[in-house]
């Protein structure tokens, strides 16, 4: 009779999956810094894929009669030392930026996630040689390897992404392996070894989808250090090519216009922007995603 009582108040799957999205709603709600910054990303999101309906000029059109012109009713930000539109530049460098950014992160997530769980599941000689590795990366200030790098494969967007994704995959592989270590000692691997799970069955089922919360967060906060980090590449030579619209080498052609500050002012704001946007995403998603934080809300 109790166990006929105990089946009937069980939740049904469909019960219990419409209560753990209530439960993701509400952390939502109770988050601002994960609603701003989910809407500043949409909105840049918005603006890069409607950046062909939106720009009333094309990036790259020159109007040397309207040249340095400030902003105005006719060139919302105005226009730069080629008479191209500000506005228009800075719409399409979303195209350019947030790709960089996602994609950059998306392989150093990958590639980082993948050595360090092999490093802290197998242990050993293996694990020692990508540890020390990974020191000797970290050893350097990532914008100087970085620039170093792309300087040694040349100037481009490509070369810049591959510098940066060659830079910041250590730090993964660094959180991983941690994550892996902790893991593999608990009671439900000890559980799940012990009725006769293979090692790389626990690895896949039972030790990554639960370090995945842990990546997850540092990923959506290295977007914005990923889009940084090209950013400042461009602005010294070694990212864009001119006249590619990114937000950094445009920042970088306004150094000799001082007194015209918005050629550089409105792609600055631009980058500040998406790299606040993506912070307060990350901030937000460590409450949501941490049990321990969930509690104390």
């Amino acid at each position: 009779m109790r166990s006929l009582v105990i089946a009937r108040n069980r939740p049904s799957p469909i019960e219990a999956v419409l209560g753990q999205r209530r439960g993701w709603l509400r952390d939502l709600r109770r988050s601002p810094t994960l609603l701003i910054g989910l809407l500043l990303i949409s909105l840049w999101a918005m603006a890069a894929l409607l950046a062909p309906l939106i720009a009333p000029y094309s990036p790259v059109e020159q109007r040397l009669s309207e040249r340095l012109s400030p902003p105005s009713a006719k060139h919302l930000f105005g226009t730069d030392e080629l008479g191209r539109d500000v506005f228009s530049r800075v719409l399409y460098g979303a195209r350019i930026s947030l790709p960089i950014g996602l994609g950059v992160v998306a392989l150093t997530a990958l590639l980082g996630t993948a050595l360090g769980a092999v490093a802290g599941f197998v242990g050993g000689l293996v694990d020692e040689l990508i540890m020390r590795f990974c020191d000797a990366v970290l050893a350097f200030p990532s914008l100087i390897l970085a620039m170093a790098i792309t300087a040694a494969l040349g100037p481009g967007l490509n070369n810049a992404m591959l510098a940066i994704v060659l830079v910041l995959w250590p730090e993964y592989a660094r959180l991983m392996r941690g994550q892996v270590l902790y893991l593999r000692e608990l009671e439900y691997v000890t559980a799940a070894r012990a009725i006769g799970a293979t090692e790389m069955r626990i690895l896949w089922r039972h030790i990554l989808p639960n370090a995945f919360s842990v990546i997850l967060v540092k990923a959506s906060l290295d977007v914005g250090n990923a889009i940084l980090l090209a950013a400042a590449l461009s602005f010294v030579g070694l990212g864009a090519v001119p006249p590619t619209p990114e937000w950094g080498a445009m920042v970088a052609a306004a150094r000799q216009k001082f007194f015209e500050w918005w050629i550089g002012t409105f792609p600055g704001l631009a980058i500040l922007t998406v790299v606040v946007g993506f912070n307060f995403l990350g901030d937000g998603l460590r409450d949501v995603l941490d049990p321990r934080l969930r509690h104390l809300r």
